[in-house]
């Protein structure tokens, strides 16, 4: 978990308990003065016990707080030498010139994507895709904002032939779990990966033997626990975007890592379909001029 410890901070601080909250809060604060300080000074700036913050590194997957010591300056490190951070952070005002507020929504996306791939695990990307390539039958779902990614990402699979059901409807999603079996894929997205309808087709999909997924910015959530295969999602919140729609760029991007890495592994029967496809609907594209 060294690569994009500070992503997953950010998003899984404000629902710990209340001791290892003041912990993250203060690395949050701080990151780079976290980074140099020793175990004490950072259990005296969060109010905290050396005791908490050896339990807040092992709840975030370090086995004490030289690892995360050592996460954090390398985060802080890239951050700087890629101006990651210019305009992170900013609140966009009712009157700010469009402009400054494009800045700073290129800068929190930037910053976003950033720390999703630090924190995706790239066996775990690619255990996905071999599944997918093997499945007889993969569905992807989610409610809402994640709905539409369940479905933008099903067009992409079924547009190089992977046999694929997409679903922003619970009941249909539900019913075509049902339907699945051994050697299936099942994906859920949920951003705080506590969605009822969303648990209930990935746990139905899962009891008929499907292999599980879950899409989370939640390491620990409901969802990730029920899943086989966890892959994180970061969320940074801007101003008017903000839970789950903040995720969904992430959402996106780490799908796209595995469109990609199934992609691959069909290249030929992938580069046919594309080339199917596009002569298919040329002429529907009206003529250059």
């Amino acid at each position: 978990m060294a690569a994009g410890a500070l992503g997953r901070i950010q998003t899984e601080t404000p629902a710990l308990p209340e001791a290892l909250r003041r912990v993250g809060e203060a690395i949050l604060a701080d990151p780079a003065e976290a980074a140099r300080s020793t175990i004490i000074t950072l259990a005296e700036r969060s109010g905290s016990s050396p005791a908490t913050v050896t339990r807040f590194c092992r709840v975030f997957g370090f086995a004490g707080y030289a690892g995360l010591r050592v996460a954090l300056a390398t985060e802080n490190g890239r951050a700087a030498q890629a101006n990651w951070d210019a305009g992170v952070g900013h609140e966009i005002g009712p009157t700010d010139p469009l402009d400054a507020a494009i800045g700073v929504m290129a800068a929190a996306d930037s910053r976003l994507i950033q720390e999703t791939a630090a924190q995706l695990d790239a066996g775990t990307v690619a255990t996905v895709a071999e599944a997918i390539v093997a499945a007889r039958r993969v569905l992807i779902f989610g409610v809402s904002t994640s709905g539409a990614v369940a479905v933008m990402m099903g067009g992409r699979l079924r547009r190089i032939r992977v046999p694929c059901w997409s679903h922003a409807d619970a009941h249909e999603a539900l019913a075509d779990a049902a339907l699945l079996g051994e050697g299936d894929v099942a994906i859920g997205i949920s951003h705080q990966g506590r969605t009822r309808e969303v648990l209930e087709s990935l746990g139905e999909a899962g009891d008929r033997g499907a292999l599980t997924v879950a899409v989370t910015s939640f390491a620990r959530s409901p969802l990730a626990e029920l899943s086989d295969l966890v892959l994180t999602t970061a969320s940074r919140e801007t101003t008017f975007r903000l839970g789950g729609l903040a995720a969904v760029h992430s959402q996106l991007f780490v799908l796209d890592t595995v469109y990609v890495a199934v992609a691959q592994r069909t290249y030929e029967q992938t580069n046919e379909a594309f080339e199917l496809t596009i002569r298919a609907l040329e002429s529907h594209r009206v003529e250059r001029s």
